[in-house]
């Protein structure tokens, strides 16, 4: 039987996982029954299982008995606070959580991929280290890597990750060198005035003009200050203070996050530049600021050798009828953690399909995923699996 044949014969099993995890969403570091599900399903291959890894991250590994390099192939799990509007049979059962970004689907294609690499162990010429890792919403990677001992354990040579996208279409995979999914640093600002009435504003120092003016600042940053060609956005998000429209309030709150599509120098510093436009802002309105940040993590960085050697893969899946595009995003993703310390690659498997209600935006509450796309997945797994132990071998 030959590949495609195989991954379509266990296309059944794999949207009823899918479903499966879709019906029951869990919050990052909350995924008890999908950890013990997936671990359970990794058992029934025979694999070496370890569970609990940052709570609930779970790996399987796949030791073919053949002296050789290991291959980590990665899937999140986490959900999403989203309620639920997508209308599908088989939505969340949870109320407020849904898998609105395609985390159910990664987990199914890898377990299927798993599943058939395992039944075709004698072409593995080393270990295949399966991670299902919790909390990417909110950067769980490194509490992953780190807890699991990944890098010290198993000193993979590679790295593996796809994500259901739903800004391509079905049949097109993005696929590119160099930064694809953006760093992703969150910052807390606190500007402090003096309360009064809002009759006598001269009694007062106002944060809520002086808070308009720090954003405006900002603003200023990443399309003055730092190289066009490093793309870089700092969005506030969330602003509040006050408790009443005739009240000059002591503070407001300003929250956001800080994103970038490069490798982040010191020439850069966003921090800096932030605290200095804040700090002046802040002064010529005789105010003062409190900054607290939180460094998520660095983008996403595709190794150009990788890249090269999954597109020369992708001809023999789905008949040779996909597309490879470039496709970058300022989204945040934390496989990041993982490509800063192995060689990888990071793909976009599209996902969106009008005709079937699949095209809504990732984390929106109508989201729908193109169940097609999910044999894409597994094949793209699997077949540059065995790919890249037939390479590796050949070169030992």
């Amino acid at each position: 039987m030959d590949l495609k044949t195989q991954v379509e014969s266990f296309m059944q099993e794999a949207i009823e996982l899918r479903r499966d995890f879709h019906m029951h969403p869990e919050l990052g570091y909350q995924e008890f029954r999908t950890s013990e599900k997936i671990a359970d399903y990794l058992r029934g291959l025979g694999l070496e299982v370890t569970t609990n890894i940052t709570k609930t991250g779970v790996t399987g590994l796949l030791n073919a008995d053949v002296e050789g390099p290991t291959l980590l192939m990665r899937s999140d799990m986490d959900a999403l606070e989203v309620k639920e509007e997508s209308g599908v049979e088989f939505a969340s059962r949870e109320p407020g959580l849904m898998h609105a970004c395609g985390h159910d689907a990664s987990m199914a294609s890898l377990l299927i991929a798993a599943k058939i690499l395992s039944a075709q162990k004698d072409q593995i010429k080393g270990k295949i280290l399966f991670v299902f890792q919790p909390n990417e919403e909110n950067a769980g990677a490194l509490n992953m890597i780190k807890e699991g001992k990944l890098i010290e354990t198993y000193d993979p040579k590679a790295c593996m990750a796809i994500h259901y996208w739903p800004y391509l279409e079905t049949g097109k995979i993005g696929l590119t060198a160099g930064a694809v999914m953006a760093g992703t640093d969150h910052f807390h600002i606190k500007i402090i005035g003096k309360g009064g009435h809002t009759g006598s504003p001269h009694l007062a120092v106002d944060p809520i003009l002086c808070s308009s003016a720090v954003i405006l600042g900002l603003q200023a940053i990443q399309t003055r200050e730092i190289n066009i060609q490093k793309p870089t956005l700092i969005m506030v998000g969330k602003m509040y203070g006050g408790t009443a429209s005739n009240i000059v309030p002591d503070y407001v709150v300003l929250e956001g996050t800080a994103r970038y599509l490069y490798k982040m120098t010191d020439e850069e510093d966003l921090r800096g530049r932030m605290e200095r436009s804040i700090k002046s802002t802040c002064e010529a309105y005789g105010a003062t600021y409190e900054l607290e940040w939180t460094d998520s993590h660095p983008a996403v960085y595709n190794d150009s050798r990788v890249v090269d050697f999954v597109k020369s893969v992708v001809p023999r899946i789905s008949d040779g009828k996909l597309a490879i595009v470039e496709e970058r995003s300022t989204a945040g993703e934390d496989f990041s953690e993982f490509t800063d310390r192995i060689p990888g690659v990071f793909i976009h498997v599209g996902s969106g399909n009008q005709a079937k209600g699949s095209s809504y935006a990732l984390h929106n509450p109508k989201f729908r995923l193109d169940e097609d796309a999910i044999q894409i997945g597994i094949e793209l797994h699997v077949r540059t699996a065995l790919k890249w132990f037939e390479n590796m071998s050949s070169k030992a």
